[in-house]
């Protein structure tokens, strides 16, 4: 009997420890967001000193923290210089990552990085392996750091003559956070964003560069410095990244361009230089950075679907940005290519990609797409407006973009709740936050094979 119950406790499966790295980022996010809704919420926190209600509050905070932009309140008139600056400090950690900060912090402070961390950090930068996860933190701080003053110090000399010295150098430093970390917070007042500089070069190239910057991904920044020193050839993820941004920037240019040209609310007023530029910053921010220099409410229902589907897509794994990531949509599309072909294997630049990565690649797609449609039919039920608007709304906060048709200032206390969650969900990832509320088992050591049988398909 003894010998039974002693093999019983064997077989049963062991159970994690409920502090999972699933569980811990996203617990930092929410920690993140609660202490800046605490500060904006406060009189000192606002122009007027009056403070802010403080579900708004907790918007602002999510919003700036999952680095997407969408705002109910105007951040350049409704907040203080103060309440602005904790707006960056929750943009900077949403956008490099609690992990990233906790890390400085420690080689600072002269402590080891333990194992644990070393995990953590490997979930946060979605990578598959330990080794180098703590050189990597370093470098993203390093190269976040250099883009983001080179920015600063572009976009400050652009406002100098405009906004003064002093404000210039703010605005500089705030726009080259934002811009860089796909945020889209922007100060310039009655919720135009950069809708005034719609046909200035400088502005415009300067934020898309930005914008890119961050969406590439830290993975890929830091192989870029390093293979330009050695002359290495890039990874597949690498080429993978770069050519997806290149294919979309310029399908969606000319595309916009087209769509909006004779358009007298957006593109029609514009010569012909500044149509293009327009275009092509819009191609640009609908990725995942919010930043407009367009009214998108004027925009054309086709060009709508088109950002809609732009901001679905999103950034690149391990950047500043939101959405299934453009690897999850090539890895997909070579998938149906090789379907077309009779064939079972994925292939990309002449490499085959493992059934897991498909596997993943179909997950996040599909439960991505269920958020969305989701959370599009609640507010279907809760607010008064039409199907586009909402599910533009609804892409844009689960993208992490930040653009919106002006929706946002007129969510009801439901709607803001149900665009607070997309938000949090699109910036740490559906498949994060999956595991993070599951109460996951470890498999048993023994492998289970179940008997075959075909489904009709098609």
């Amino acid at each position: 009997m003894r010998e039974m119950r002693i093999k019983l406790q064997k077989d049963k499966p062991d159970r994690p420890g409920f502090f999972t790295p699933a569980r811990v980022l996203a617990g930092g996010f929410i920690a993140a967001i609660l202490a800046g809704a605490l500060l904006l919420a406060m009189p000192y926190s606002s122009a007027e000193g009056n403070g802010l209600p403080y579900i708004d509050a907790l918007f602002t905070a999510t919003s700036a923290v999952c680095v997407t932009g969408l705002v109910v309140v105007d951040t350049g008139t409704h907040f203080s210089v103060f309440g602005q600056v904790i707006i960056l400090l929750l943009i900077e950690i949403g956008g490099l990552g609690f992990m990233t900060f906790a890390t400085m912090f420690a080689i600072l402070l002269g402590k080891r990085i333990t194992l644990k961390e070393r995990i953590l950090l490997q979930e946060a930068f979605n990578q598959n392996s330990l080794a180098g996860i703590v050189r990597l933190a370093k470098q993203v701080v390093e190269i976040a750091l250099v883009i983001q003053t080179a920015g600063a110090l572009a976009l400050s000399l652009r406002w100098w003559g405009e906004l003064g010295p002093g404000r210039a150098v703010y605005y500089g430093a705030f726009h080259a956070v934002s811009a860089f970390n796909n945020a889209g917070f922007d100060l310039f007042g009655d919720f135009r964003s950069l809708e005034a500089y719609g046909g200035d070069p400088v502005v415009n190239l300067v934020v898309a560069a930005l914008i890119v910057s961050g969406g590439l991904g830290f993975v890929v920044l830091a192989e870029l410095l390093h293979a330009s020193g050695n002359g290495r050839r890039l990874s597949l993820h690498t080429r993978v990244v770069l050519a997806a941004y290149a294919v979309l920037i310029a399908v969606g240019t000319p595309t916009i361009l087209l769509l909006e040209h004779n358009n007298p609310e957006t593109l029609a007023p514009m010569n012909a230089g500044s149509q293009v530029l327009a275009s092509f910053f819009q191609a640009v921010t609908a990725r995942t950075a919010g930043f407009s220099t367009l009214p998108v409410g004027a925009l054309r229902d086709t060009t709508l679907l088109l950002l809609i589907v732009y901001m679905f897509v999103g950034a690149a794994p391990g950047s500043t940005g939101g959405g299934i990531k453009v690897t999850t949509l090539v890895t997909l599309a070579a998938y149906v290519a090789a379907g077309f072909k009779g064939k079972t294997e994925a292939v990309l630049g002449e490499r085959e990609l493992p059934p897991a990565i498909v596997q993943k690649a179909a997950v996040v797609m599909l439960t991505a797409m269920a958020l969305v449609l989701t959370v599009t039919g609640l507010l279907t039920l809760t607010e008064k407006a039409g199907f586009l608007p909402l599910l533009f709304e609804t892409v844009s906060a689960f993208g992490t973009v930040g653009l919106s048709t002006g929706l946002t200032p007129q969510l009801t206390a439901a709607g803001k709740a149900a665009i607070m969650f997309t938000m949090y969900a699109g910036r740490i990832g559906p498949m994060t936050l999956a595991f993070a509320l599951a109460q996951k088992r470890r498999i048993s050591p023994a492998h289970i094979k179940y008997p075959e049988e075909k489904i009709l398909i098609g």
